[in-house]
C-alpha cells in the first residue's frame, strides 16, 4: 500500500463512519421473532430503501431489493481485475427486540480519558465493569443514553462497509475484483435467509461484519435448535382438584425448573453450549415454552435433544393425565468444518487484519449469524469484529477506532482477493 492510499484512508474514515452510524441507528429496525413474514417488521424496509438510495448514489447500477428484504449490490471489477475471485461483504439492517430500539439518542464521547459514561439516571458505562474501554483513553466512543440499546449489532458493520466500498469507488486507482454487498433483514430472529439463495451470488467467499470487539475473527459457531414444549393439562374445579388436577402452568414451569442450571447461557462460556427457556405462555389447560438448545458439536446436540425427551417423560409422570408434545425445529448449524474445507477465507482475512496492525482474536460466536447459513449453503462466511461491545443491551456501545479499522481490514480483504 503506497503512502498516497494510506493518507486518503487517514482522512477518510472517522468522520464518513461516525456520520453514517449516527444516521443508521437512530432508524428503528427492531425485528420481530414471532412474526412469519419476512422481513418480520415494517420498520425495517426504512433502513433498507435508505441503503439502496445510498448505494445509487455511489454510482452503483446493479442493485436489487427483493420482496423479502434482501439487498444486493454489485460491482463490476476493475478493468485487469476480470478473473479476480468475486467477493461478498455481508451485515443485517435489524436489532434485537430484546431492549427497545425506539428513538435511539446516541451519545458521542470524543477523546475518551477513561471516565465512567453516565447513560441515564440508573446506568452508567463504568470501566470496573466494563473493562474493555480501559484500553480506549483518547477514542471517540459512542453508546446509548440508557432508554434504549444502540443498534451497533449490526450497524457498526453496516457502516463499515458502506464506507470501504464509498472509498473504493471514489478512488479508481485501488484496484478490485467483482464485488457483492448483501444486507439483510431479521437476522436476530434467526430466520434473515430464511428465503434467500445462494445462486443469487457470484461470491467465492463472503465475510460477515458482525462480531465484537477489535480483532475478533469467527470460524466456528453453534448449532443450534429450537423446540417448542406444548404441556396439555387435565382441568376440573380447584376446589375438588385433589388427584384430579394436571396443571399446565405447573407442568412447563416444571420442566423449565429440571433443565439443568450450570448448562444456562449464565452459566457457561467459550465452547460449552446451553439449555434456555425464551418465552413461557398458558394456563391450566395449555402451556408452552419456547427453548434453545444450543452445542458447538453434533454429538452434544443430539445428547441434549435426548435429555429434553426424557425430561418431557418425567413431566408427563409426575401430573397424571398431563402430556407433553415436543416440537424440534433446526435453526443453523456450526460453519466449522466447511471454514475448514475452505482454509484460504480465514488465511486472508488473518492477513487482513494483520496488515492494518491488528492481532486477530480466534473465537467461537456464542450464537450464530447469517453467515453461518450461508456458510451451510456453500458460500464460506466467517465473522468479522465491528468494535461494538455489549451487545442488545442498554450499556452497548462502540469505539470508532475500532470501526475504522474495521474498515481498513475490508480494504485489505479486498486487495487480497483481488491479488489471487
Amino acid at each position: 500500500m503506497n503512502d498516497k492510499t494510506q493518507a486518503l484512508r487517514e482522512a477518510f474514515f472517522p468522520a464518513d463512519i461516525l456520520e453514517r452510524f449516527l444516521r443508521y441507528v437512530r432508524i428503528e429496525t427492531t425485528s420481530d421473532r414471532h412474526a412469519t413474514t419476512i422481513p418480520s417488521t415494517p420498520c425495517q424496509w426504512d433502513l433498507l430503501k435508505l441503503l439502496e438510495s445510498e448505494l445509487s448514489a455511489m454510482g452503483i447500477r446493479d442493485i436489487s431489493l427483493d420482496p423479502h428484504g434482501y439487498l444486493i449490490a454489485r460491482i463490476p471489477a476493475s478493468p485487469g481485475k476480470e478473473k479476480a475471485p468475486c467477493l461478498a461483504l455481508m451485515a443485517h439492517v435489524d436489532t434485537s427486540s430484546d431492549v427497545s430500539a425506539k428513538d435511539v439518542r446516541p451519545q458521542v464521547i470524543r477523546d475518551y480519558q477513561g471516565q465512567s459514561i453516565r447513560l441515564d439516571d440508573q446506568r452508567s458505562l463504568d470501566p470496573r465493569a466494563y473493562p474493555e474501554l480501559e484500553n480506549r483513553q483518547g477514542d471517540t466512543i459512542i453508546c446509548t443514553d440508557g432508554s434504549t440499546l444502540l443498534g451497533a449489532d449490526d450497524k457498526a458493520g453496516m457502516s463499515e462497509i458502506m464506507s470501504a466500498l464509498r472509498f473504493l469507488l471514489e478512488n479508481p486507482g485501488f484496484a478490485h475484483g467483482k464485488l457483492e454487498i448483501v444486507f439483510t433483514p431479521d437476522e436476530e430472529t434467526g430466520k434473515g435467509l430464511d428465503a434467500f439463495k445462494s445462486e443469487w451470488l457470484e461470491a467465492e467467499a463472503c465475510y460477515t461484519m458482525d462480531s465484537g470487539g477489535l480483532g475478533e475473527v469467527e470460524a466456528e459457531c453453534f448449532n443450534a435448535w429450537q423446540v417448542r414444549v406444548l404441556c396439555s393439562g387435565k382441568v376440573i374445579h380447584l376446589g375438588s382438584a385433589r388427584g384430579k388436577l394436571a396443571n399446565a402452568t405447573s407442568m412447563v414451569a416444571d420442566f423449565i425448573a429440571s433443565l439443568p442450571r450450570s448448562e444456562s447461557p449464565e452459566s457457561s462460556d467459550g465452547w460449552y453450549g446451553y439449555y434456555c427457556a425464551i418465552e413461557v405462555k398458558g394456563d391450566l389447560e395449555k402451556a408452552e415454552c419456547e427453548l434453545y438448545l444450543r452445542d458447538f458439536s453434533m454429538e452434544g446436540m443430539q445428547s441434549r435433544i435426548e435429555n429434553v425427551k426424557a425430561i418431557a417423560k418425567a413431566v408427563e409422570a409426575r401430573y397424571p393425565g398431563g402430556k407433553v408434545d415436543l416440537e424440534f425445529k433446526k435453526q443453523y448449524l456450526n460453519m466449522k468444518e466447511k471454514l475448514e474445507a475452505a482454509p484460504l477465507v480465514m488465511e486472508r482475512l488473518l492477513a487482513a487484519a494483520r496488515e492494518n496492525g491488528i492481532e486477530p482474536i480466534s473465537k467461537p460466536i456464542r450464537g450464530g449469524t447469517d453467515g453461518s447459513r450461508l456458510t451451510e449453503m456453500g458460500i464460506p462466511s466467517p465473522n468479522v469484529f465491528t468494535g461494538s461491545y455489549n451487545m442488545h443491551s442498554r450499556f452497548e456501545w462502540a469505539s470508532l477506532s475500532e470501526m475504522v479499522l474495521a474498515a481498513k481490514t475490508i480494504i485489505s480483504l479486498v486487495r487480497l482477493w483481488s491479488e489471487a
